[in-house]
């Protein structure tokens, strides 16, 4: 967790902006012990903070213990590293460790927001505990933070594949992808929608991705009938989690958010 402000090695951390008030910052227990026991920290030394509003912080550290953890703000300047391009996914809602593995790689490569989906070929007796959301959020968290982001990517709630379909109406450009049928390469239709010109650039993009047996055709249509784009990833078959990475991948290098 490194940044370029002039001081080599320097950790970040995401903060509420409730935490930042009057010059100082106030790190919250698990950040407090992780300062303390973790990395041994010492008064004196510096941090990276973020606000999640598009603002970091270099912090001078004034007391560090595992119980409470304060510092002093020394100066403040917008984080550079976020995507022009705001990015959902819809990831299909995978066996946990899979999804875990795309929540990471996405936000790393510049994801904005997650929204599980409940689809046909999911697995039912897959339950989305108040436990398994808060682990999904600390894994966002540490990819955010190791790959200094600027923003914490959104985690929606669980939701059905038609209300999925009707939530990105309106809302930019959406695809689908599927291994079968007639469509066309997601790279593809990029370089079509792109080539007039930066002005024309779509600012907000969505990316369903199905789970391990695919969408179904009746989903295809569906998702079709509410203005969403079929593509194909390649000509290979992609495990799940695969797709993912390689979708967010395409749309990131394609609208030069990966330069």
């Amino acid at each position: 967790m490194v940044v370029s402000l002039g001081l080599p090695d320097v950790h970040r951390f995401f903060v509420s902006p409730e935490r930042l008030a009057h010059g100082k910052v106030e790190f919250t227990p698990e950040q407090s012990r992780q300062l303390a026991t973790v990395l041994r920290a010492r008064p004196g030394e510096h941090v990276i903070v973020l606000d999640n509003g598009g603002w970091m912080y270099d912090v001078e550290l004034a007391a560090v213990s595992p119980e409470t953890t304060s510092g002093i703000i020394c100066s403040r300047r917008l984080a550079p590293n976020e995507p022009r391009t705001k990015l959902t996914l819809y990831p299909a809602l995978l066996k946990s460790d899979k999804l875990e593995l795309v929540l990471q790689k996405c936000t790393e490569i510049g994801a904005s927001g997650f929204a599980p989906v409940i689809s046909n070929r999911c697995n039912v007796g897959t339950i989305v505990s108040e436990n398994r959301r808060q682990r999904w959020e600390r894994i966002i968290v540490e990819a955010a933070e190791q790959s200094e982001r600027g923003r914490l990517p959104q985690l929606h709630p669980a939701i059905l594949f038609p209300q999925a379909c009707e939530h990105v109406r309106g809302r930019g450009l959406s695809f689908i992808a599927w291994e079968r049928g007639e469509r066309q390469g997601l790279r593809s239709v990029l370089v079509e929608r792109l080539k007039s010109g930066a002005s024309a650039r779509p600012f907000a993009m969505n990316l369903f991705l199905g789970p391990e047996g695919g969408f179904t055709e009746d989903e295809i249509e569906m998702a079709r009938s509410y203005g969403i784009i079929p593509v194909s990833l390649g000509p290979r078959i992609l495990r799940a989690e695969t797709a993912a990475i390689v979708g967010t991948t395409l749309i990131m290098a394609e609208t030069g958010d990966l330069e």
